[in-house]
């Protein structure tokens, strides 16, 4: 029997108790607040429950025995065209900007009377993914692995997936030059504007990451959504109960020291399952 160690962990609005191998790695969870109990490694879900009734008499919710799994899909050999690896920040953009931007003449007017050109949505998002993709790839130093602009199906894209030490994180980036970011648990707003859903949808991103990365490994995958704001002004963060990681741009790095919920295998066995086109075609 394996001793564990029970660490507490509070950020981003969640209260937990940590049950850790001796290496540091997270065997499960329980919600300080809930009183749920979460089995990541299930061959140890016995000393998991165990040691986290002990530490929290609340924990009442005590996950069944896991049935027996279903085969792990078989990825076919990764070939250069299906190498996810080689997109660049903003791949998925680069064919919307030439598609559809207005021509020279035609944007400088537009600057001039204030108005939008066609097209510049998009470079706006090109730029933004650019520069969030150059502060990520920082990080491959420390052990990260970084993934950009992973297609998924009904032409929307996944603007870039970070995988190491800490954990999965599913980025999503928004560039609001010159304004100023409010958010709040369910809601973001720009200069005061209408609520944006970003926050709501980056939640569901990174769930839809994880259901088919856990689909592929064949064990669990823990995936955090992050949303990274580029160009600002002022960012302001209100939330209580957010579950979103928010950062400007320059602020990535503090994901770098992160450590203690994948292992190097896990993390190398995420990254070929991940940069592999095949992964995605059904997410």
């Amino acid at each position: 029997m394996v001793e564990l160690k029970v660490v507490r962990w509070k950020r981003h609005g969640h209260n937990r108790l940590y049950a850790n191998l001796p290496g540091g790695t997270a065997a499960g969870w329980a919600d300080c607040k809930t009183g749920k109990i979460t089995v990541r490694l299930t061959e140890h879900r016995d000393e998991v429950v165990a040691v986290l009734r002990e530490h929290l008499p609340s924990a009442s919710d005590v996950p069944a025995p896991p049935e027996a799994p279903a085969p792990t899909p078989v990825l076919p050999p990764l070939a250069p065209d299906d190498d996810l690896a080689s997109n660049s920040p903003g791949t998925a953009l680069r064919s919307k900007v030439s598609e559809t931007s207005a021509g020279f003449v035609t944007r400088a007017l537009a600057r001039v009377l204030g108005r939008p050109a066609d097209g510049d949505s998009w470079r706006k998002g090109l730029t933004g993914e650019r520069r969030v993709g150059a502060e990520l790839d920082r990080l491959r130093r420390h052990g990260w692995r970084v993934l950009h602009s992973i297609p998924l199906p009904r032409e929307v894209d996944l603007d870039h997936l970070l995988i190491g030490p800490g954990g999965v994180f599913s980025v999503n980036t928004k560039n609001h030059p010159r304004k100023a970011v409010w958010v709040g648990d369910d809601a973001v707003k720009v200069n005061h504007g209408r609520p944006e859903p970003y926050a709501r949808k980056s939640r569901a991103e990174a769930k839809r990451v994880q259901r088919v990365l856990e689909r592929y490994c064949g064990f669990a995958v823990p995936v955090e959504p992050v949303l990274v704001f580029v160009g600002i002004t002022d960012l302001k963060v209100v939330a209580t109960q957010l579950t979103v990681r928010v950062y400007r741009e320059r602020e990535v790095s503090a994901l770098a020291p992160l450590s203690g919920v994948l292992t190097a295998d896990e993390v190398e066995r995420i990254y070929a399952v991940a940069r592999h086109r095949h992964t995605w075609l059904t997410a």
